[in-house]
């Protein structure tokens, strides 16, 4: 038992010694038809890591909407895997897991019109 409590306490004494390394995220939202910037769309990152005391992975989650550049910069995000989604007004929402590996680091996404809706009826008159 105490073997398992002094495993415990070295592994937390090691997360803390030895913080995660961090990423300033810029996400840069365009037009994949025009090339032109969107702004005030919706950006989520969802980042997954630690463990709780639970031993659970902790969820992280920025919610934020992007400038008239179509830009959005989060300072501090933990490098590891996020997943970002972004969500527009006439435009199909979007979402891609990517791997934050640099000290500063952007993406760039490119959003589509909707398409048009597919209906059996418009076949048949």
């Amino acid at each position: 038992m105490r073997s398992i409590r002094a495993s415990l306490l070295i592994l937390l004494a090691s997360m803390v010694a030895f913080p995660a390394e961090m990423t300033k995220l810029t996400v840069q939202v365009n037009s994949a038809v025009s090339g032109k910037p969107i702004d005030r769309a919706s950006v989520i990152v969802r980042f997954k890591h630690g463990v709780g005391v639970n031993l659970k992975k902790i969820n992280t989650e920025w919610e934020t909407k992007t400038s008239q550049e179509g830009s959005v910069t989060i300072p501090a995000v933990p490098q590891g895997t996020v997943t970002i989604q972004v969500i527009a007004k006439d435009f199909q929402t979007f979402g891609d897991v990517y791997e934050l590996t640099q000290e500063k680091q952007t993406v760039s996404i490119k959003l589509n019109r909707p398409q048009s809706q597919y209906s059996e009826d418009a076949k048949h008159p």
